[in-house]
């Protein structure tokens, strides 16, 4: 299967690498690998070959001639339709929602033919049909997925124009490489939505899997203080509530519990364990993007770490009931030739570093400020480490790989296993807000190369490149899987606004063994609202309600 890889010489000293025993792809783990990253061993033995796509499917008004009409025209071997979900070079995790193939007719095409070729399957799944998209039946995907996970598998489109009698003027469009990971993606992903940039704003929800999202949160069930705008947002690690920038006149952040779970209690509500003097900690804006690590958020020990607009890293006690424990500033020795500000820090997993964007533009506590300019001459950004230290901070690091003084380097996000940072990059002098520039790179905790992934890359057919598509915010899933050949699987999820102006959510893996890292092409959310710009996600295990059947 075709993707980007990268060597990890530089990683070695990140990773233990196992011996890879086989070649991704080329043997098939019956097994499998369960969401803990453990073997799953079969009790018994499985067929070699499967006939999970059966026979030829007629789709949205196709003759019933399709199959032959589009068998004896060779046609244009370029020039067809435009796949655009999902794209070529993608990985499903095997626990996804069940693909759905999107195209782009290429001129006056009406009839259209879809293949999927899997090794083990005796035949092809081969669709037809005179529409634009079709969706795989769930009862077909969960047998693909069981079976055909870690295969090779390949896709094609090609289409023609029907006249009712004859096909005339067939083409291929999109073709190559897809395939389905032999491990699941955890969790549950919160993203930020609105009606273009104005208009409702709020936050929802899906698990992975599901087909439809939920409400997770409202302004209007907000009950510490009455706010119109919930902006950047983190859970708690308990999955029960989100901490949030709220436009209360000041921009300083409030805690709110989500739909269902625990000390959360009802939606909206505030937590039990909040303390009224770390509340007020956080409404003392303004704060920009806040960090939470699950090494210190239990009794007695319940911390945010947010930038201030002064630029300084601030650390707050949210259950805080005494206002001199409340708050302070994380101590950063050492200098920064990018500037003297810091924002937009992410915690590590184990508590003990933070890793943040060290600048000369911070506003309001949020890199570049509240503008949707491109250029913002002078501005520069690079990533920087400094220990927690029981929030006494210390001495800071650049972290090597995303401190190039050519490039803006901001938005890092550990991964849950602490060994990988992603973050955004763009050009110097550009403003850092909603960057059409901007684009996902990945680099080693500890430093080393930075890797672009695959997944900025919108489909060749569709004119669009990157830079130009504002890929942004990535956050990582909250777990790791572990597969056959030493592999360890990650999964991003970022915003882009590839499909249109509204940005929309896509998923993508890192794949790390064998001394490489590989990056594969980006996979549309298709069950989320394609009418609101849907932004900044947070992908945790937050306790939310299951969404409605989809319509």
């Amino acid at each position: 299967m075709r993707s980007t890889v990268v060597s990890l010489t530089s990683l070695l000293t990140v990773f233990s690498l196992a011996a890879c025993g086989s070649v991704p792809g080329s043997t098939f783990d019956a097994g499998g690998v369960d969401d803990a990253g453990t073997t799953a061993v079969d009790s018994g033995a499985m067929p070699t070959t499967f006939t999970d796509f059966g026979d030829p499917i007629l789709a949205s008004g196709a003759p019933a001639s399709s199959q032959g009409l589009f068998g004896g025209a060779a046609g244009a071997q370029a020039g067809g339709p435009c796949l655009v979900e999902p794209e070529v070079n993608s990985l499903y995790p095997r626990n996804w929602l069940r693909p759905r193939f999107r195209w782009i007719a290429s001129g006056g095409e009406n009839l259209f033919e879809l293949r999927v070729h899997a090794p083990n399957q005796t035949k092809d799944l081969l669709v037809h049909t005179t529409d634009t998209s079709w969706t795989m039946p769930q009862t077909m995907w969960d047998l693909v997925r069981g079976h055909s996970n870690d295969m090779p598998m390949t896709l094609s489109v090609r289409g023609g124009v029907w006249n009712g009698t004859s096909l005339g003027a067939v083409a291929l469009g999109s073709s190559g490489p897809i395939g389905i990971a032999p491990v699941d993606a955890p969790g549950t992903i919160v993203y930020w939505y609105t009606n273009g940039y104005t208009g409702a704003i709020g936050l929802n929800a899906f698990a992975v899997g599901d087909e439809s999202v939920t409400s997770a949160l409202t302004t209007s069930q907000v009950t510490e203080q009455s706010t119109t705008c919930m902006g950047c947002h983190v859970g708690t690690p308990d999955g029960n509530s989100v901490v949030f920038s709220s436009e209360n006149g000041k921009w300083g952040d409030m805690i709110a519990g989500l739909a269902t779970g625990g000390d959360a209690g009802a939606p909206g509500a505030v937590p039990s364990y909040a303390g009224n003097a770390g509340l007020q900690a956080l409404l003392q804006g303004p704060l920009g993007m806040s960090t939470i690590s699950k090494a210190h958020w239990q009794d007695g020990d319940r911390v945010v770490v947010a930038s201030d607009g002064a630029g300084a890293l601030q650390w707050i006690d949210v259950a805080a009931t005494d206002s001199t424990k409340a708050r302070g500033t994380l101590a950063r020795t050492g200098t920064q030739p990018a500037g003297t500000l810091a924002g937009a820090p992410s915690f590590s997993h184990d508590g003990k570093s933070i890793v943040y964007t060290a600048t000369n533009h911070v506003a309001d506590g949020r890199l570049g400020g509240y503008v949707f300019d491109t250029d913002d001459p002078g501005s520069v950004a690079d990533l920087y480490t400094v220990p927690y230290n029981d929030r006494e901070g210390g001495a800071i690091a650049p972290v090597k790989g995303a401190s190039d003084p050519l490039y803006q380097e901001y938005y890092p996000a550990y991964s849950p296993d602490d060994s990988l940072i992603a973050f955004n990059r763009i050009p110097n002098d550009k403003n850092m807000y909603n960057q059409p520039l901007s684009e996902v790179w990945i680099v080693p905790a500890g430093g080393g190369v930075a890797t672009r992934l695959a997944a900025n890359d919108p489909p060749g057919c569709t004119g669009k490149t990157s830079p130009g598509v504002t890929n942004s915010w990535p956050k990582w899933a909250p777990k790791v899987s572990a597969a056959s050949g030493g592999r360890t699987f990650y999964w991003l999820v970022f915003s882009s606004t590839r499909a249109g102006t509204l940005p929309q959510l896509y998923i993508t893996p890192v794949v790390v063994g064998n001394g490489t890292v590989q990056t594969y092409a980006s996979l549309y959310l298709w069950n989320q609202p394609s009418t609101t710009g849907n932004h900044t996600p947070a992908w945790e295990y937050f306790n939310v309600p299951t969404p409605p059947p989809p319509r």
